[in-house]
């Protein structure tokens, strides 16, 4: 009798109905969250893992079964945490010392009319590598391209579509960036092997955007231009930093770092050292200035509205957004992974994808649903991230396949979804809606498809034993 007590307590394998429940409850929780109430997705992401959890319980896993899969689930995103801390100081300390005004200056210096499309996807690319954000590029120099546009007779849609397809150049492929830093986390990798890899697809759609843009634009050239909202960032930037060339050296260090396959903790850290030592040579700053924008971040009071909302930015405290939803999103995915809720779902999955690239285009069809059905970003790479990461590593695949897919789909489609907060805040800043600039946001939607066009013609398959050393041990789920 004692046996068979024991043998009725032990859990049992979820049902798909159970298992995609969960996901259901997380997919309401966050859509009625974010889209009904404009709350941050923190709270309904717990409330996800808190019904995962119940869940659990009820398949007959004990607490502390369940605890221990919140904390693994956690303890893989450690890697990411500690970078995105770092970020923050990053950020801090290149506002401070003139690092990341001195590429906004020279970013908006290259704004021609005959080249305006062009010119404003290059603009945004920079100033969103420099900063590591979609959103604040456009929410800052953005709004001023958009006066420009005005000013040329571009038709507004044309020209938001040139200036998000720039910022999610910048935001896809930057260290800085919060989503490249995600990416890899998920997928077993390190930051750095994952942008020189994502360089393989996106280089080549940059350049055929380049192209697009540059054939649209020649037919708005003209000398009508008014350029007094780009003037007064760029004057604003010069009268408050000394702007200088040698100021681009710790960019250059960091991307230095990433050719030479540096870890990514010393290789960002390195970049933080020297903006520090720049930045008390060229700007004249003190160490306990450096120390206090590492912290709290720069807060810009230059009096110009668009210079003071971009770079009043970055230090470790306000990366503890993106960290507190990185832990639980992970609480998340560790106790669908533990309790073999995640299993079963992949399980039916999987069974679509027969080979590579099918496997491939299933993870950016995930992450694009993601967006859709949970509109946040981060989520798009988290949940994807985490359902097929077995998968990958199964048949021998580099997890830098991985985080590419889920890159070029999770992170550059979620402007193109209205009613994911990245598609909102877009519409909100920029007064176009997504329905309006989606068809010219022409980076966007061919990101993806590039990936799978590369991938089916074997561009893009690279197997664990091409490079083994950059691979990261994770708790792989029973997933076929």
């Amino acid at each position: 009798m004692g046996k068979e007590q024991k043998k009725a307590r032990e859990p049992r394998k979820p049902r798909l109905w159970e298992a995609l429940l969960s996901f259901a409850v997380l997919i309401a929780v966050m859509a009625i969250g974010i889209a009904v109430f404009e709350v941050d997705p923190h709270v309904p992401m717990l409330i996800g893992s808190a019904f995962a959890a119940v869940m659990a319980l009820i398949l007959g896993y004990s607490w502390k079964h369940i605890e221990k899969g919140m904390f693994d689930g956690i303890y893989q995103a450690l890697q990411a945490v500690i970078i995105l801390a770092i970020i923050g100081v990053l950020v801090g300390v290149w506002l401070v010392s003139g690092v990341v005004p001195t590429m906004i200056y020279y970013g908006l210096k290259i704004i021609t009319p005959a080249l305006f499309l062009v010119a404003s996807l290059l603009t945004c690319s920079i100033t969103s590598l420099a900063t590591g954000t979609s959103w604040g590029t456009a929410g800052t120099i953005g709004i001023a391209l958009m006066g420009v546009a005005t000013g040329l007779g571009i038709p507004p849609a044309m020209a938001a579509g040139a200036i998000i397809s720039g910022a999610y150049f910048g935001d896809k492929m930057s260290p800085l960036s919060d989503t490249t830093n995600l990416a890899p986390a998920m997928a077993g990798t390190d930051v750095f092997t994952h942008v020189k890899f994502m360089l393989k697809s996106t280089v080549p759609v940059y350049i055929v955007v380049i192209i697009i843009y540059l054939l649209l634009g020649l037919r708005f050239a003209g000398d009508n231009t008014d350029m007094s909202n780009i003037n007064i960032i760029t004057d604003g930037l010069h009268s408050t930093f000394k702007i200088n060339p040698v100021l681009l050296i710790p960019p250059i260090v960091v991307i230095v770092s990433i050719a030479l396959k540096m870890p990514a903790i010393p290789g960002i850290f390195l970049g933080i050292v020297s903006g520090g030592i720049l930045g008390a040579i060229v700007q004249g700053n003190s160490f306990g200035d450096l120390l206090a924008c590492a912290y709290s971040g720069f807060v810009s009071e230059t009096g110009v509205e668009a210079i003071d909302e971009l770079l009043t930015s970055g230090g470790l405290e306000n990366m503890m957004y993106s960290i507190s939803l990185t832990i639980l999103a992970m609480m998340f995915g560790g106790i669908m992974e533990s309790t073999s809720q995640l299993e079963v779902i992949v399980n039916q999955l999987i069974k679509l994808a027969k080979g590579v690239t099918s496997l491939v285009t299933l993870t950016i069809l995930t992450c694009i649903g993601s967006n859709a059905c949970m509109p946040e970003q981060y989520i798009s790479i988290v949940v994807p991230g985490r359902m097929y990461n077995a998968s990958y590593r199964k048949r021998g695949l580099h997890p830098k396949m991985l985080s590419n897919a889920l890159e070029s789909a999770g992170t550059v489609t979620s402007a193109l979804v209205p009613w994911n907060t990245c598609g909102v805040y877009m519409t909100g800043v920029l007064g176009i809606s997504v329905w309006q600039y989606a068809p010219w946001a022409f980076f966007n939607y061919l990101m993806p498809l590039a990936v799978i066009i590369m991938t089916a013609v074997g561009l893009l398959t690279v197997k664990i034993s091409d490079d083994p050393d950059t691979v990261i041990a994770v708790d792989e789920s029973p997933a076929e």
